[in-house]
């Protein structure tokens, strides 16, 4: 059947645009062009996420996270602070690229793709103190209500409660304002920036009165079609969190102020929803090269090859959301594994404060009972014969406060190694001390995987210019690999330090007798999402993330291996001498 004319014009243009998008976006790729910055919208009145503080310049915890991932994805990025209710104009209109904080809702996902959520929003109903108690949105019915004109929480009032007279104002601190000098009856906002705000301002006649009304994804967003963008943000975070700044930049800003603890199942929902957008624009953006790739193919050759890079990367794609996922989950086991840590001091300090106690107190009524021991024949301590149990008790309250000691040096190790420094500093490290403490953290992963441990300390060894727990995370990942390469617990694992006078090194070594490593996989063990353990959970990031605390000290970490018989790392730091030791 033939066309009519304007069908075939139509078609041509439709052809002629595609080529010369894909042609703009191929020169803004090429080596030498300067690339232009990411211009990232945000809420001037917005705190602890996003604000300018009193010298006019950007704070919060959404800049800090939007500095950390510019510099470790090596972009450019420009701030753009505005009223939100413009800001988000400006992005559908394309004048900026990606907004850095907002609630993920059905209706906003209409016009923009939003990212893996950087932080969970707890909403809050704020009210005087001489005001009603509620505790939920629902019970808001026939009040009047101030909210943020355009936020989360004006959408879901107007959406899901009939019967409430919404008041809306131009920024948070102005629906609190209102509220504490008497006007209306209660707040709804987010309840981090709502308790910012209120000691900020020193309405001390305002509290939140429930506090968990709604919780919400915040994160990143950009428009329809810009998913390219979005996952050099997704990837950034991700890293972020498996390096620690994102804890550091989260404890910075919101941990003092937010609640704890959010329910599994919520959670798992969240995921669910987050899942469904992630796989359509996964899916489109696979569609959506398959399709450039046959209009490029028909045009030259070098288009073609063009097509074919962009295939790769969407594959590439892929394979990261998986790899972020897993990345997640390690970085939410490591928050539970420090809540832990924490929750077992306090009782074992009551062992260790009251142990002592209770050795003194038997020494005295063994005085006692060794001077009326003719009187107390047959005495029996709990079903035990007293002269037998005269030994064996203080025997075992020795024992016991050494197991309280142990807890603690443990789990003082463990928070040590949790705890993450952005500028770490240097300073004369004893590399031998860190090993010992290294050794502590896993000695319940090396029982387990070995019946023959060693290690094995130089004497007098120099020390390294160094930061302690920086070095002993590189221990422990060294460790933990030489456990995961074991086929059983009958092959050993050797720890092992020494000095080279001709290097001026100092050398640790990890030796384990596993299934070895193939040699074309030697030179990418420190390439980032490289992992042989992707079955069992591995993320790829440990290596990585190692080399890179290495190369800070201006050391070395090297692997030497050969399929079945074993993996030998070595870390070399420079040894101090003369006044710098």
């Amino acid at each position: 059947m033939t066309r009519p004319p304007g069908i075939r014009l139509l078609g041509a243009a439709a052809l002629l645009a595609a080529a010369a998008a894909a042609a703009a976006q191929d020169a803004a790729d090429l080596p030498g062009t300067p690339a232009r910055p990411v211009l990232v919208g945000a809420d001037p009145d917005y705190p602890p996420y996003e604000f300018l503080d009193r010298n006019g310049q950007p704070a919060g915890f959404n800049v800090d996270l939007t500095r950390a991932i510019a510099e470790v994805m090596g972009m450019a990025v420009e701030f753009r602070f505005g009223p939100w209710a413009d800001i988000r104009q400006r992005l559908l209109r394309g004048e900026i690229d990606v907004l850095q904080g907002i609630s993920w809702s059905e209706e906003r996902a209409r016009t923009l793709e939003f990212s893996s959520p950087h932080a969970i929003v707890h909403h809050a109903i704020f009210a005087r103190r001489d005001a009603p108690r509620v505790s939920s949105l629902e019970e808001l019915r026939g009040k009047r209500v101030i909210v943020f004109g355009g936020g989360i929480m004006d959408e879901a009032l107007t959406r899901r409660v009939q019967g409430v007279e919404v008041v809306r104002t131009g920024t948070p601190a102005d629906a609190l304002r209102l509220l504490a000098s008497g006007q209306d009856d209660y707040v709804a906002l987010a309840l981090l920036p709502g308790v910012w705000i209120t000691r900020e301002l020193g309405l001390d006649n305002v509290q939140p009165v429930a506090r968990r009304v709604a919780v919400e994804r915040y994160g990143y967003a950009v428009r329809k079609g810009n998913g390219e963008l979005l996952a050099r943000f997704d990837t950034g975070l991700a890293i972020l969190k498996r390096t620690g700044r994102y804890d550091a930049i989260h404890d910075r800003w919101l941990g003092p102020l937010e609640p704890q603890g959010v329910p599994w199942g919520t959670l798992l929902r969240w995921g669910a929803i987050a899942a469904l957008p992630l796989g359509l624009a996964v899916g489109g953006t696979v569609l959506w090269s398959r399709s450039l790739r046959r209009l490029v193919a028909q045009r030259t050759a070098s288009l073609q090859r063009e097509v074919a890079e962009r295939r790769r990367a969407v594959e590439e794609l892929e394979r990261r959301q998986a790899e972020l996922v897993q990345a997640s989950k390690m970085a939410a086991l490591g928050v539970l594994v420090s809540g832990v840590a924490h929750e077992i001091n306090n009782p074992n300090g009551y062992i260790l404060l009251n142990m002592p106690t209770l050795k003194a107190a038997f020494a005295d009524a063994v005085e006692v009972l060794d001077g009326r021991r003719a009187e107390l024949a047959g005495l029996k301590l709990a079903g035990i014969p007293y002269g037998r149990m005269r030994e064996e008790l203080p025997r075992m309250l020795d024992e016991m406060l050494e197991g309280g000691r142990r807890i603690k040096h443990i789990v003082d190790d463990l928070k040590d190694f949790a705890r993450r420094e952005d500028d770490p500093r240097l300073e004369p490290t004893d590399v031998n001390e860190v090993a010992r403490a290294s050794v502590r953290l896993v000695d319940a992963a090396l029982r387990k995987a070995t019946l023959r441990f060693e290690l094995a300390l130089a004497p007098d060894l120099p020390r390294v210019r160094g930061n302690g727990r920086r070095i002993e995370q590189v221990v422990v990942n060294l460790l933990l690999n030489a456990c995961q390469a074991l086929p059983g617990p009958e092959r050993g694992v050797r720890l092992a330090t020494r000095h080279d006078p001709a290097l001026r090194q100092v050398i640790l070594s990890v030796e384990d007798e596993g299934v070895g490593i193939p040699a074309e996989d030697l030179p990418r063990l420190a390439d980032p999402f490289f992992t042989t353990k992707r079955e069992t959970g591995g993320t790829g990031l440990g290596l990585s993330v190692s080399s890179q605390i290495v190369r800070e000290h201006g050391g070395t970490l090297e692997f030497r291996s050969a399929p079945g018989a074993g993996t030998t790392a070595s870390l070399a730091l420079p040894a101090l001498e003369g006044e710098d030791a």
